[in-house]
């Protein structure tokens, strides 16, 4: 027997225990800022709630002279829809790895699944990404037709940009509104970093006894950590987050399905038999609706305003310029409102009102005094779209 022979560690290797740390690495999962920030209505009792909104204000008028004639005035109101969409998802699972893992699968599956829902809110809400056609323009689109998209083209310092005149708070207040909460992708830390007044006081602040760990001008301010951020659309949003309302018509719901079948949404064919091949599925459901009722306000009569704005990214997202000439059997209508996914335009003298928007679909309202409402759908591409609408005097 020689003198260097040894049990080697490759030779004992089946006996050697590996040590395994008893917790699963992963992030803390994240929540949704719009809902954080938006206000909540009473649940929905139905797939649609009505919200009634004030449309038009009434008027006053000086009477001139002690014999004068007093002038007449009206006031409108409009109805704006909050309509339930559903998000929904199927998790399967063999019960033989439900039986064997170490960790309770249930357990980790439905916090991540709940972070799904909050990142799909956040993305379909604030930048109309995978929006689902029963809502309304999203926030950045609606901000957009009333002008108040920032440019970084002029080369302004980021305090200009968000706090000076033409600013994006600015964009806000000018319309009556106060800005209550901002938005921004993470990389605008590094960005608002030092940032600070004419007069050398911070306007970007962390703290960690505030409502969040962030503030901007003393206002919340939410770094999107969900994957939402489109950072293509907009580098920070702000806005009057009140202004913005949702409800919730069925809160998340979960339920262990361990009958049925499993079908390919595409093709129909049958993926998995849960009772014939021995599996159970996570089944959750969530359905909520939300809207940007937008009143009139005597800064904003018209309601072709919108209490948000966003400063845009070094290259602007691409957009088509969608126009709508509303006339009628003698011409052109002048100070029709042209509604379009809830982003709202008045005709000028030629009867005609553009908007600026991205590809996607979108559905469309035309309303005048005296005339017949009128409502088209438009299909936005790679091109410009024209279209024409002819109203019908009311009878």
């Amino acid at each position: 027997m020689g003198a260097n022979n040894i049990i080697s560690r490759e030779q004992a290797e089946a006996l050697i225990r590996e040590q395994v740390v008893p917790q699963i690495f992963q992030d803390v999962p994240k929540k949704s800022a719009f809902m954080a920030l938006a206000r909540k209505l009473p649940n929905m009792t139905s797939k649609q709630t009505r919200i009634r909104v004030l449309d038009q204000l009434p008027m006053a008028y000086w009477v001139n002279g002690d014999t004068g004639f007093k002038q007449t005035s009206e006031q409108a109101w409009d109805n704006v829809w909050l309509t339930a969409a559903e998000l929904a998802v199927i998790v399967p699972i063999p019960e033989a790895v439900l039986d064997d893992a170490e960790f309770d699968i249930m357990g980790e599956v439905t916090p991540r699944v709940n972070e799904a829902i909050a990142q799909r809110v956040d993305s379909a809400t604030i930048f109309g990404v995978n929006r689902p056609a029963e809502w309304a323009a999203d926030i950045i689109t609606r901000a957009r037709q009333a002008g108040n998209n920032v440019s970084v083209s002029d080369a302004k310092d980021w305090y200009d940009l968000i706090m000076s005149e033409n600013g994006a708070f600015d964009k806000v207040e000018e319309l009556g509104y106060a800005v209550t909460g901002a938005i921004g992708a993470m990389g605008m830390k590094a960005k608002l970093r030092g940032l600070r007044t004419k007069d050398g006081l911070p306007i970007y602040t962390a703290s960690m006894q505030g409502a969040t760990s962030y503030g901007l001008d003393g206002n919340p301010l939410y770094f999107l950590d969900n994957g939402a951020f489109d950072k293509t659309i907009a580098q920070l949003v702000v806005g009057d987050f009140s202004q913005a309302v949702y409800a919730i018509r069925q809160d998340v719901t979960i339920k262990i399905l361990d009958q049925g079948v499993i079908q390919d949404p595409t093709t129909k064919e049958i993926i998995y038999n849960l009772a014939q091949q021995d599996m159970i599925a996570l089944r959750v459901v969530f359905r909520m609706g939300w809207a940007l009722p937008n009143p009139a306000t005597r800064l904003d009569g018209s309601r072709t305003g919108c209490p948000f704005a966003y400063i845009e990214p070094g290259t602007p997202v691409t957009t088509q310029t969608v126009t709508y000439t509303v006339s009628d059997a003698s011409g052109a209508v002048k100070g029709a409102k042209v509604n379009v996914a809830g982003a709202i335009l008045t005709t000028n003298e030629e009867g005609k009102a553009v908007f600026n928007l991205r590809k996607g679909e979108y559905d469309v309202t035309v309303k005048a005094k005296g005339y017949k409402t009128s409502t088209d759908n438009i299909a936005v591409n790679a091109s410009a779209v024209e279209k024409a609408i002819t109203l019908i005097e009311a009878k």
